[in-house]
């Protein structure tokens, strides 16, 4: 599993527009922790 702070440092996309990703349900984390953080199986 990666951090979507990793995604984003991969791929370039900042942590911002991946989270607005996440609001219009275009691309959502595989799974999200107790503290909210995003995590993507790569």
């Amino acid at each position: 599993m990666r951090a979507v702070k990793e995604i984003s440092d991969v791929t370039g996309i900042s942590v911002r527009t991946l989270h607005y990703y996440d609001e219009i349900g275009l691309l959502k984390p595989t799974i999200v922790n107790e503290a909210g953080y995003g995590f993507c199986s790569v």
